[in-house]
């Protein structure tokens, strides 16, 4: 018993430490309050204006702007975890390689939605062994029984059908796995609560100039349309520093006693 005691103060010790993961209930309650009004204004706006593209050309584009959110992210989140691990002294440097788990889980699970799609689609479409058609299964072949090409054929359509479902389970895997990264930034909050107040703001102007360079989604005048560009940006880095003083002065969280310095 003193042993599972001994193991679980262990694992304890080994997180975040209490005053880094401060249950702050105002920068929740705000992040999510923000969260809402954006969703709310991007319906709005796309209800009230008419899509420049068609429906298809809009939803592909709301999911490409979906991926680079996670490369930017993805990328930045090393960086940033790494440049913590770098700078800070020896002692926390032990403390953020313990924290990694999440973070690494979080980039491991988005990585598995596309490549079962891929492994699910190749077996739908019949790359995966060879181009084999289910018909092939029908003609006669020289040395098998009949038994042999009936059960040989019940497997591969199981396959398929296995295949299939995966394909449907994973798309829409994919797309919410995604969404919870960049909604989460990779976890990092598990190394640090002050990563993802640093990490936002690069994002949202990322997409800021993807989506100024790409061309507005809706026909909109350009006084709405840009309120609602630089609205986005805007917002999630007041938020950000607001955040960070808050942390500061609340929490006394500084990225100088993050880094042990």
């Amino acid at each position: 018993m003193a042993t599972l005691n001994d193991a679980f103060h262990a694992y304890v010790a080994a997180g975040p430490r209490r005053e880094e993961r401060p249950d702050d209930a105002v920068i929740a309650r705000v992040q999510l309050g923000r969260t809402i009004l954006g969703i709310i204004a991007a319906v709005w706006l796309v209800l009230a204006y008419p899509l420049s593209n068609g429906r298809e050309e809009f939803v592909l584009g709301k999911l490409v702007e979906l991926g680079i959110s996670c490369a930017i992210l993805l990328v930045a989140s090393i960086i940033g975890i790494t440049a913590f691990l770098v700078a800070g002294t020896p002692d926390r440097r032990r403390d953020f390689a313990g924290r990694l788990l999440r973070p690494v889980l979080s980039i491991l699970a988005l990585a598995a939605g596309p490549l079962a799609i891929w492994l699910s689609l190749t077996t739908v479409k019949g790359d995966l062994v060879g181009g084999a058609d289910l018909m092939d299964f029908f003609s006669p072949v020289v040395g098998r029984g009949i038994m042999c090409s009936l059960l040989s054929f019940a497997v591969l359509v199981l396959g398929w059908l296995l295949a299939l479902v995966l394909l449907i389970v994973s798309i829409p895997f994919t797309v919410l796995t995604a969404y919870v990264c960049v909604a989460s930034c990779f976890r990092a909050s598990d190394v640090h609560q002050l990563l993802p107040a640093l990490l936002s703001p690069l994002l949202v102007w990322s997409i800021f100039a993807f989506q100024v360079f790409t061309g507005p989604d809706v026909a909109a005048p350009p006084e709405v349309l840009y309120t609602f560009l630089l609205g986005g940006p805007l917002s999630v880095t007041a938020l950000s520093v607001w955040e960070v003083r808050r942390l500061r002065s609340r929490h006394g969280i500084t990225l100088r006693t993050a880094l042990g310095r």
